[in-house]
C-alpha cells in the first residue's frame, strides 16, 4: 500500500513538473505566439484605445512579414473594456485563462491597471503599460509591468517650467479634475509655482465627466489669470479653451500630452491658437517620423488610418519593445526570460517616439519631450519656435 501511494505522488510531482513549463510558457506553439490587449475600443475614451490597439496591429504584422518572432507568427486577442474597471478585470481573466495568452501589450487606463494589477502581478505574465502612467505601476518596480510614458506629475512639471519661462510675469490658474490624475496634475504644477515663484489667482477642481466650465473659465477671467494649466483629459480642455475664447479672454493654457490628438486640436479650432503640451512621441510630420507613417499606410487600411493618432505611435512602440525582449529568448521562450530582457531594454529606437528604454530598477521609460504648441489651421501641433 505504501508503494502504492509513493508510486502516485510520485506521478503527481512528475506531473505537476511537467506542468510548470506550460505555464510560464502558455499561449507559446511551435508555429504561434498569441499576445493580448484590453482597452476602452467603444465609448468616449475609443479614440483612444482603438488608435492604440491599430499601432499594435502594425506592430504584429510587420514582425509577421519578417518571420515571426524566431519563426513563430504572432496573432492578437483584443479584449473591450469600455474603460470600466470591472470589465478590465473580465477581460484580463478572459485572455489570461480562456485565451492563454503569452503577454499584454497594454492594460488600458489608470483605475483599470489597478484593478487590474492584483491578477497580473499574481500571474507574472508580461505586460505593458502605454495608455496610463499610474505610479502604482512602476513604484515600486513590479517586475512583469513595463510603463512606456512619462511621469504625469513630471509632464505637468516640464510644461508649465517651459510656459513660465515663455510668458515671464504672468499670474496664473489652473482647473484641475477631482481624482488621481487631476492631483497629478496639480502636483506638478505647484512643483514649479514654489521653484519660481509664481503667482497664482485661481485654483479649481471640477468633478471627473463635467462638461460645461463656463463658471470655472469666468472665475479664471475675473481673476485676472494671464495663464491657464487646463487639467482634464480631452473633451474637458477644449470646452475650456472654446469658453475662454467665447468671453475673449484668449490667453496661453497648457494642456497634457493626452489631449494632443488631431480630433481634439479640430474641435478646438481658433480657439486653440495658444495651447501648448509636451510630448515624447514624434508628429506625424516629423522626419524621424517618416519611416513608421509608411508602416501605417502598409498595413492598416484607409478607414483605419483615419482613426490613427498619438496612440497609435505609442502603442506601436511598446509592442516593439515586448517583441525586442521576446526575441533575445530565442526558442526557450518564457514569462521570466520576457520579463527580464525587457528590464535589458536600452535607447531602443522605435521611429514612433524618442528612444525608450527601461532597467531592473526602473520600469518606467521616460522618452525625451519636447514643446508643442496646437496649430489651428492644420488641426494639429506643430513644434513651437
Amino acid at each position: 500500500m505504501k508503494h502504492k501511494l509513493w508510486r502516485l505522488a510520485a506521478a503527481g510531482l512528475l506531473a505537476a513538473g511537467a506542468a510548470a513549463p506550460a505555464v510560464a510558457q502558455q499561449g507559446v506553439t511551435d508555429t504561434e505566439i498569441v499576445i493580448g490587449d484590453i482597452l476602452p475600443l467603444t465609448g468616449p475614451p475609443a479614440m483612444l484605445g482603438v488608435a492604440h490597439n491599430l499601432g499594435v496591429k502594425v506592430a504584429v504584422a510587420e514582425a509577421n512579414a519578417n518571420g515571426g518572432i524566431n519563426g513563430r507568427k504572432l496573432r492578437l486577442v483584443s479584449e473591450d473594456d469600455g474603460y470600466v474597471p470591472s470589465r478590465t478585470i473580465q477581460g484580463v481573466r478572459k485572455l489570461l485563462n480562456s485565451d492563454k495568452v503569452f503577454a499584454f501589450t497594454s492594460i488600458s487606463g489608470t483605475a483599470q491597471a489597478q484593478a487590474a494589477m492584483p491578477i497580473l502581478k499574481q500571474a507574472g505574465v508580461p505586460a505593458m503599460a502605454p495608455i496610463t502612467t499610474y505610479e502604482g505601476l512602476y513604484k515600486p518596480t513590479i517586475k512583469n509591468v513595463f510603463v512606456v510614458g512619462y511621469d504625469m506629475r513630471e509632464s505637468v512639471y516640464n510644461l508649465v517650467s517651459q510656459l513660465a519661462d515663455r510668458y515671464p510675469g504672468k499670474k496664473w490658474a489652473v482647473i484641475s479634475q477631482d481624482d488621481d490624475y487631476g492631483e497629478n496634475v496639480r502636483e506638478g504644477f505647484e512643483r514649479v509655482v514654489k521653484e519660481k515663484k509664481l503667482q497664482v489667482v485661481s485654483s479649481q477642481i471640477f468633478k471627473k465627466g463635467q462638461s460645461d466650465f463656463s463658471s470655472e473659465i469666468l472665475k479664471v477671467k475675473q481673476a485676472g489669470a494671464e495663464a491657464l494649466m487646463a487639467g482634464g483629459v480631452l473633451g474637458e480642455n477644449v470646452t475650456m479653451v472654446k469658453e475662454l475664447e467665447r468671453i475673449g479672454h484668449k490667453i496661453p493654457v497648457g494642456v497634457t500630452y493626452v489631449s494632443r490628438v488631431p480630433a481634439s486640436a479640430k474641435m478646438m479650432g481658433s480657439a486653440g491658437e495658444n495651447v501648448y503640451t509636451v510630448d515624447y512621441v514624434y508628429l506625424e510630420s516629423a522626419p524621424e517620423a517618416k519611416g513608421f507613417m509608411e508602416k501605417l499606410d502598409r498595413h492598416l487600411s484607409a478607414e483605419e488610418r483615419t482613426r490613427v493618432n498619438r496612440y497609435s505611435f505609442t502603442g506601436y512602440a511598446a509592442a516593439r519593445a515586448l517583441f525586442t525582449a521576446m526575441e533575445r529568448c530565442g526558442k526557450a521562450l518564457t514569462w521570466d526570460c520576457t520579463n527580464a530582457e525587457l528590464a535589458k531594454v536600452s535607447q531602443l529606437e522605435t521611429g514612433a517616439m524618442t528612444p525608450i528604454g527601461f532597467t531592473a530598477t526602473n520600469h518606467l521609460a521616460a522618452p525625451k519631450q519636447f514643446l508643442l504648441k496646437a496649430n489651428p489651421e492644420a488641426a494639429t501641433y506643430k513644434l513651437a519656435q
